[in-house]
């Protein structure tokens, strides 16, 4: 997994909306939540999810964009983000492509871990976070580095 200082990996993709997204384009506009999670639909995956979707405002009030991203096809991503009413971009990584960059995915189950990077206006990685089982943390935690709330 990536480290706190390291360039994040560029990526050129299309997002759930159908637009092209490039990572990249961020750099010196706004910084970038990038965050990794195992299945669309799942339980746990859905509670983050939500929790992100409804502190999405919040978020990008702190001059940061959100984006999330599974190894899931790309029409279930996309019908995820539909039934969820997501406000920020999904992607659909079923080549994971972008998730081997970041070193999120799980070696035997080939899903992506829990985790969430914040990238910073240099397109470097911030911080990192990998909480498997408190869904909650992640959200916690990138409110605490953006600068929102006090740090846990």
């Amino acid at each position: 997994m990536l480290h706190v200082g390291a360039l994040a990996p560029d990526f050129d993709t299309v997002d759930c909306r159908g637009e092209r997204l490039v990572l990249s384009a961020f750099r010196g506009q706004r910084k970038v939540v990038l965050f990794f999670f195992p299945r669309a639909f799942s339980p746990a995956c859905t509670l983050e999810v939500r929790n992100f979707r409804d502190n999405y405002e919040r978020i990008r009030s702190l001059n940061a964009e959100l984006i999330g991203v599974s190894v899931d096809k790309a029409e279930r991503q996309c019908r995820f983000a539909i039934d969820e009413g997501l406000q920020f971009r999904l992607i659909g990584d079923e080549s994971r492509t972008i998730s081997e960059q970041y070193g999120v995915v799980w070696p035997v189950l080939r899903v992506d871990r829990r985790a969430t990077f914040v990238i910073g206006l240099d397109g470097r990685i911030e911080d990192v976070f990998q909480h498997e089982v408190q869904v909650y943390r992640h959200l916690e935690d990138v409110l605490a580095r953006l600068g929102h709330l006090p740090t846990p």
